[in-house]
Formats: C-alpha cells, structure tokens, sequence
C-alpha cells in the first residue's frame, strides 16, 4: 500500500440508485489503496444501489454523507462514477450540479469515467477543457464548449483546475493511474 494520497480526502458523488458499480468500486479502492481517506456522497444518506452493466443490480453501498451536509470545501478531490442513469439523476439535482461546480470554482481535481461528465455539462465547468466520455455524450460536451477526443485516458489542466476522464469500464485501470496521479499532485 502507497502513501500518495494520506491526508487527502475525496469525494465520491452518486445517485441513490444507477451507479455503475465497478466504475465505483475500482476507483474506490485505488484511491484507498494510495492513502486517501473516500466519502461516498449522495442525495439521500441512505443505500447506493449499483447496477453492473446499468441493468443487473450489484451490491448495495451505504452513503457516508448526505448531499445536503456535504461541502467541498471539506475534500482534496472529486470523483463521478459512471453508468446511465447515475449521471442522467446527478445532473437533474441542483444540489449536485452545484456541489460540482464548487469543486472547479476552488480548482480542486475531479475525475469522471463514462456518463459521468454529463453533471460537468450541466454544471457549466467543460467549456475550454479537452475530455473524453462514453461516446453518445460527445455532442453535449462540444455543445457545452469542451473538445471530445476518443481515449483511453484524458488529463485536462487549465481553466484553474484539472480534469481527468475516461470512456468505460475498459480504461478503468489507466483512469484509476491518472486520479491517483492528479489527486496526489
């Protein structure tokens, strides 16, 4: 086990239910694994259901922290696991919109794989940043002024803050390598 990440503390922001739970789970434990201490934030303090492959229920997750008690002041670091509906509930809640948008108004890192940039979208914070996503979310970003490139793994700085993305469960060793990276530095 590293120690890159001690003392830092980050964020995991999820609906109650439709997360994609090995864009979870991965991450989660990665993070971990370097040192930093994770908080699982969602809207209700109440259970995270995942889904594998946004259709099979997987495990269920107990939120250490309601969205309306969290502040991002009190974290190094962002992360917004993918799946479809886990996003698609995000981006529809102006408190998780908002708690996204005070991480880039800080010039905190975030971390989003799959569906996950569609709350960045709806928070306002992809104009000027080059990210990749799932592929069908490449119109929203351009449309939100940010550049869609297909990779594995990519790490936006500027803009105050960075940014790293990636497409699918597929990239999430490479995206796990490049958080641990970002929220260490």
């Amino acid at each position: 086990m590293s120690n890159e990440l001690a003392g830092r503390t980050i964020a995991f922001l999820v609906a109650n239910s439709g997360v994609e739970q090995a864009e979870l789970t991965q991450p989660w434990d990665g993070l971990r694994a370097a040192g930093a201490t994770t908080v699982l934030v969602a809207p209700e303090r109440d259970t995270v259901q995942a889904f594998n492959h946004d259709v099979e229920p997987g495990d269920t997750f107990p939120a250490d922290l309601a969205l309306a008690d969290a502040d991002a002041a009190d974290f190094d670091g962002l992360v917004l696991p993918g799946g479809t509906t886990n996003p698609d509930k995000l981006r529809m809640d102006p408190a998780a919109v908002a708690f996204v948008a005070a991480f880039a108004a800080a010039g905190k890192p975030i971390a989003a794989i799959c569906h996950g940039p569609w709350t960045l979208v709806e928070a306002d914070v992809v104009r000027g940043k080059t990210l990749t996503s799932w592929p069908s979310l490449q119109t929203d970003i351009r449309n939100a002024g940010g550049s869609w490139v297909d990779q594995e793994v990519c790490r936006h700085d500027g803009n105050g803050w960075t940014l790293v993305t990636s497409r699918k469960p597929d990239d999430l060793d490479a995206f796990v390598a490049a958080t641990v990276e970002v929220f260490g530095g």
